[in-house]
């Protein structure tokens, strides 16, 4: 039997190695996009997350990202649809050069973005920061036809005036890429002297004007072309990440990666950077009574099921919220005299009509003269000045902890326990029925610092971590924060 099972092994060694499906690696029924960077004489560093998200914030695309694509061969370009240039450097070499070239000639895209369209050809190397290196490399000639154009330091030089807003106007050529955009404002480099190869079509241009150093008449800046089965989409736009906030740049790049990559579009005239579903979590957000760091405001950013408003103190509450908002998120610090009788009506009116509430680190201190607030909603509270039964509670900045979440509540579901660098606070009131969320045994903390409150009238949660920055960067906290929101509004 273990001759047999010996011999079973080795026949199997002997096998070619088994190939793992693509599905295991990326997303189903996305297209497949690889943005090759690494060097260029603009700010690579900064550009390539702001072209990666564009493309992933539509929903569409799974992105990678290659940083050194003289490192490209054919088995590496083989998942992909459609290769993303935001590279101006030396050359690639001929293995990742010729690799290039099959995987479009072959039926694939390339779209090719602002300094893209100068490297490989007969101008020197520029190095980062607009250096010139004085080098000269023999040309790739592929690389020009696929892009469809040419820079030559010869008279007139390809470059561009002055950096200025422009309007970019649509050419009026039937093309999917073009094909419901508006013509829309820049603040650009505008690039002139292309040396423009048959074939192009022209989708987009805009005036250069001569008082700017211009060439004062109507240059092309965005076209389509194919290259052997494949398509080529080039946008002379994007040289900063100021430029590629502009609504127009962001649309009609990512329509022109689609395009590229599956030879249609249907992805909308303008691309949200921030979208949301359209039933997304309604929360408001309020601050106030308390000095905090801006790194807060990170904490619920991002999320497309979760749309937020801020609302400070003393005017958070001054309408009626129960249509407005599905949970109220505290990180302030107030109390009840400072809220007129108004607005005390209508925070009550809001939970009692079964609204999520979710109060976050300092919150706990708030109203501590109105006791329904804190005894019943809260089931807890930071006792600023002791009382009877009640020792005033204390706090300590700059420790180190270990946090535990406590039990399988949906707040805490999934979350590992965490190291904090943030604020302790001790001796604070709680009732006895609260759901435990999350423990620490430092001995500057109470035990437990998260709860869900016992209140029936509507879900409410009490978080104690989030002082600063340290705290408010953790992926941790943030999925915190996110499931408490979740939890409070019933999803």
């Amino acid at each position: 039997m273990r001759r047999w099972l010996l011999l079973l092994g080795v026949a199997a060694l002997g096998q070619p190695p088994a190939e793992v499906p693509d599905r295991f690696y990326f997303e189903e029924g996305k297209i497949r996009v690889l943005i090759l960077t690494g060097r260029n004489n603009h700010d690579w560093r900064a550009t390539t997350p702001v072209l990666r998200a564009a493309l992933e914030k539509t929903g569409r695309f799974d992105v990678r990202v290659s940083e050194e694509p003289a490192g490209l061969d054919e088995k590496t370009l083989r998942p992909y649809d459609v290769l993303v240039s935001n590279y101006c450097g030396p050359r690639w070499g001929g293995r990742a050069e010729e690799a290039v070239e099959r995987f479009v000639r072959e039926g694939k895209g390339l779209v090719v973005v602002h300094a893209a369209s100068y490297p490989f050809g007969e101008a020197v190397v520029l190095g980062e920061k607009m250096t010139r290196t004085g080098v000269y490399e023999a040309p790739w000639a592929a690389w020009g036809e696929m892009v469809g154009a040419l820079w030559s330091e010869k008279e007139p030089r390809t470059g561009h005036g002055r950096r200025h807003a422009y309007r970019v106007e649509w050419t009026g050529e039937a093309h999917p890429v073009a094909e419901g955009m508006a013509p829309f404002l820049i603040s650009d480099e505008l690039y002139h002297h292309f040396r423009l190869k048959p074939g192009n079509v022209v989708l987009a241009e805009a005036f250069d004007d001569a008082a700017l150093g211009g060439t004062g008449k109507r240059e092309p800046l965005m076209w389509a072309r194919a290259y052997g089965k494949g398509r080529v989409f080039h946008t002379a736009l994007g040289h900063d990440v100021d430029a590629m906030t502009a609504p127009g740049f962001l649309a009609s790049y990512a329509r022109g990666v689609e395009w590229a990559a599956a030879g249609k579009v249907t992805l909308a005239a303008r691309i949200d950077m921030s979208p949301k579903d359209a039933n997304a979590v309604r929360v408001l957000l309020v601050t106030g009574g308390h000095d905090h760091e801006a790194s807060f405001y990170q904490v619920l950013e991002g999320w497309r099921h979760i749309r937020v408003n801020v609302d400070p103190h003393p005017v958070a509450f001054r309408h009626d919220l129960r249509k407005m908002y599905d949970v109220l998120v505290l990180y302030d610090s107030i109390q009840v005299e400072h809220l007129p009788e108004r607005h005390r009506e209508n925070l009550r009116t809001f939970v009692e009509a079964g609204k999520g509430v979710v109060l976050l680190h300092h919150a706990i201190v708030d109203f501590a003269d109105w006791e329904w607030w804190w005894r019943e909603v809260m089931g807890g509270l930071y006792v600023l000045k002791a009382r009877e039964g009640m020792p005033a509670s204390s706090y300590l900045h700059d420790v180190e902890l270990v946090v535990e979440p406590a039990g399988g509540h949906p707040v805490t579901r999934g979350l590992p326990a965490m190291r904090l660098f943030d604020e302790t606070y001790k001796n604070v009131w709680r009732r006895e029925d609260v759901v435990p969320l999350l423990r620490t045994n430092h001995p500057a903390s109470d035990a437990v610092i998260g709860w869900v409150s016992p209140y029936e009238k509507s879900r409410v949660v009490f978080l104690q971590p989030g002082h600063g920055r340290e705290t408010h960067e953790l992926p941790w906290y943030r999925r915190l924060v996110r499931q408490a929101v979740e939890w409070a509004a019933g999803r």
